[in-house]
């Protein structure tokens, strides 16, 4: 199986550099154009299921790189992304001393009151997974909560991949004989 880990598409709090969760921003003009290339240089992949969080800007990416029609989206709340709290919709580079160090450096500080765990993130993420190996699919297409589900597909010690994806990267991972192998990775923008 190829699992393919997609982040979904620019939104305004995105464009505007701010922090953005669980709010249910939906994908800006450029958003919907990231998407639609995202999609051409995958080439004519089929898949067998598109799964995404609940967010609007999930599933309109998934509905776009994954060639359905939203409808088909299967819809998992194990997957949607960070909950940030209090932290929601603040500038980047305004998140005060708790927060930047969590965010920056989660193996060591700790997440600040209101704001989710990186322990809850990868409990979320490796449930979902896990799960969706048991599935007979050949290529299926993901959009959720990135680091944590990279970080289980990575097979990272710690279950974390912490590099940030950028809008519409998309990671390829194999699945088989209970691994998992990085492919490639096609992104629009250089890192």
């Amino acid at each position: 199986m190829r699992i393919w880990i997609a982040r979904h598409g620019q939104t305004e709090l995105n464009r505007k550099k701010l922090m953005q969760g669980r709010t249910d921003a939906p994908l800006n003009e450029k958003g919907i154009a990231q998407a639609k290339q995202s999609r051409k240089n995958i080439g004519d992949v089929h898949f067998d299921a598109v799964y995404a969080s609940p967010l609007q800007r999930a599933i309109l990416t998934g509905s776009i790189i994954g060639d359905v029609d939203p409808s088909e989206i299967i819809v998992d709340p194990r997957i949607i992304e960070t909950d940030f709290g209090r932290y929601e919709k603040r500038r980047y580079y305004a998140l005060g001393l708790p927060m930047t160090a969590y965010w920056t450096m989660p193996r060591i500080f700790p997440a600040p009151p209101t704001v989710e765990t990186i322990d809850s993130m990868k409990e979320r993420a490796s449930s979902f997974l896990r799960e969706l190996e048991t599935k007979d699919y050949e290529n299926v297409l993901v959009g959720g909560i990135m680091r944590a589900l990279c970080g289980y597909l990575d097979e990272a010690p710690d279950g974390l991949h912490w590099e940030r994806m950028k809008n519409c990267e998309i990671r390829v991972y194999e699945y088989k004989d209970g691994h998992h192998t990085f492919i490639k990775s096609y992104s629009l923008e250089k890192k």
